[in-house]
């Protein structure tokens, strides 16, 4: 972890002080813009079918992925088909582009591959939302639009908002970038539909979501790694979770390769690791390429109890019908 994370997870940190001055020029200027939009100074664009916002209020990993992915699967186990919009993070592109079975995480993130793959749904891809949103509609035939990961991106109106927040780390110092790690004021919560905490308790949260891992599989074949030693591999924004996940698992971490969120691994990365290699899926889209026989990820799956499920469709479906 950086100096500069270190400081937005410790009260009065020194760091966190100086940078005082540009968050409340960050707080100034995302404040105009938010002010803009709902003025209608600066126009929104309104797909043809409904849009749900899966976001946060804070910089890092909150488990966006996992409860999209978790969505998903209940939306299409009610008959509803929907189809996801990304930024493509650690990409570049330009226009939109549909992630298919033949794509790279090079070519369209780490976090729409791992989608893609999974949950049995469309996703396009554009730092613009809205022309995403407008492409998928155009190659598709959804009921809906998830849009991962895009709270501040005003420029799409949208039908419901749904917040993460890790429940480890709640909202750090409470301090907007860059003096601590929040990218909009904690405020902006009442203002949303659903705020569900991630494995841990938050005040502010309507449902708790957990994670549980299966088992670990091969990057080249369904082998499955049974508890062991291992070197722990990881690019995502919170690392230190994994790793607890890992041992929750049963697995003995000898050594820990933790790298910068969406980081663009190499062969190099993982040279000199003598044990089987531990990552996320996440981070196995992009290692597969160049994988060894001895590498493994460790896929995590969100669960709420059956009456939370119950409730939060229910809550999605009236909202969608207003």
């Amino acid at each position: 972890m950086s100096l500069l994370e270190q400081s937005w997870y410790q009260k009065g940190h020194w760091l966190s002080v100086l940078l005082l001055p540009l968050a409340a020029l960050y707080w100034l200027l995302s404040s105009v813009r938010r002010v803009l939009f709902r003025l209608g100074i600066k126009r929104q664009y309104k797909l043809a079918v409904p849009v749900v916002i899966v976001g946060n209020i804070s910089v890092g990993g909150t488990g966006k992925t996992p409860f999209t992915l978790w969505l998903c699967q209940q939306l299409l186990a009610e008959g509803i088909k929907p189809g996801i919009i990304s930024r493509g993070y650690g990409a570049k592109i330009n226009k939109p582009i549909t992630v298919t079975a033949t794509s790279t995480a090079n070519e369209v993130g780490d976090e729409p591959l791992l989608l893609a793959r999974r949950s049995r749904c469309p996703v396009v891809v554009c730092p613009d939302r809205v022309a995403a949103g407008r492409a998928l509609l155009a190659q598709h035939n959804v009921d809906m639009v998830i849009c991962d990961d895009g709270l501040q991106h005003y420029r799409l109106a949208r039908n419901i908002e749904i917040v993460l927040v890790d429940g480890k780390r709640g909202f750090g110092n409470g301090l907007l970038l860059p003096a601590g790690p929040l990218r909009e004021p904690r405020s902006r919560l009442s203002t949303v539909e659903l705020i569900i905490a991630n494995s841990g308790y938050i005040a502010e949260a309507d449902y708790q979501m957990q994670l549980s891992c299966g088992s670990a599989k091969s990057l080249l074949a369904e082998t499955p790694l049974l508890p062991c030693e291992v070197t722990l591999v990881a690019g995502i924004g919170n690392p230190q979770r994994f790793l607890l996940t890992a041992q929750q698992a049963g697995f003995t971490v000898v050594e820990q390769r933790f790298f910068a969120d969406h980081h663009q691994f190499t062969a190099t990365d993982f040279a000199g690791i003598t044990t089987p290699v531990l990552m996320t899926e996440k981070d196995a889209v992009k290692c597969q390429r160049f994988a060894q026989e001895n590498w493994y990820c460790l896929p995590v799956d969100a669960s709420f109890s059956a009456d939370e499920n119950k409730k939060i469709i229910n809550i999605i479906n009236k909202l969608l019908e207003k």
